[in-house]
């Protein structure tokens, strides 16, 4: 399978999203995080670790990165029109990404829903372990 990239962007257009992956539209995995947070969003999200995502900010003074819990996840929204277009972590100077797919343009990952992902349990050490393995390697422009 070749790689495609899939575009999107927050509601207003202020923070673009580009989605590298070569995981066929159809078998990328859709989760549910079940924190407060993204229930409160509605966010499904996806990662692919042999992707890529930039994340880009078209007007940095509406880039929001918001943290809660263990303070150790830059949740990315805009301070615009209120979208939540994904989530950032550095880990061992590398940045990693889950995609809120909602964000992108033209649905390709329809009304699918994903199981219910809930890591209340996990440490801050064996969640940056975790999502090292599964998350995306990202940018933030």
């Amino acid at each position: 399978m070749s790689e495609v990239t899939h575009k999107g962007q927050c509601h207003c257009g202020a923070l673009g999203v580009a989605f590298r992956t070569s995981v066929p539209t159809d078998e990328l995995t859709v989760r549910e995080c079940q924190c407060s947070f993204c229930r409160k969003q509605g966010g499904r999200s996806c990662t692919d670790p042999n992707g890529h995502v930039t994340f880009i900010a078209h007007d940095k003074s509406l880039l929001n990165r918001y943290r809660f819990g263990k303070k150790i996840t830059d949740f990315l929204v805009c301070r615009g029109c209120g979208a939540y277009v994904g989530a950032v972590m550095e880990i061992d100077g590398k940045l990693f990404a889950t995609l809120n797919v909602n964000s992108l343009d033209g649905n390709p990952l329809g009304d699918r829903h994903g199981g219910h992902a809930n890591y209340d349990g996990e440490t801050a050490s064996s969640t940056a372990e975790r999502r090292a393995r599964v998350w995306t390697p990202a940018e933030l422009r």
